[in-house]
């Protein structure tokens, strides 16, 4: 985990936004019609749903999503044309810790 990277990541309001929406995918983005033949990928979106839920362009989601990706906090899965993605809530949970353990008196 690196704390540096991750807090880089968060520094920008709609990845931000982007990780608080994949935290409830059902309530903030359409049905997600083809992730149905991969049970073991719950929770996952693709680019082009969170692209309409931001309002922003293909090519600007795609960046933010790879400095998510980069900084661990969202994982991602191909699945035919369409790519994936959803909360690593391990990471979460890491920074959360180290939050608590560093940060507080």
């Amino acid at each position: 985990m690196d704390a540096v990277k991750i807090f880089k990541a968060l520094g920008n309001e709609t990845r931000l936004n982007i990780l608080l929406w994949l935290k409830d995918p059902k309530k903030n983005f359409d049905p997600q019609i083809h992730l149905s033949v991969m049970d073991d990928f719950k929770g996952g979106v693709c680019v082009g749903s969170i692209r309409k839920t931001a309002g922003l362009s293909q090519s600007t989601i795609s960046g933010f999503l790879s400095i998510l990706e980069e900084a661990q906090l969202i994982e991602s899965r191909n699945i035919g044309q369409y790519t994936y993605y959803r909360r690593n809530e391990q990471t979460l949970k890491e920074i959360s810790k180290w939050i608590k353990i560093e940060l507080e008196e």
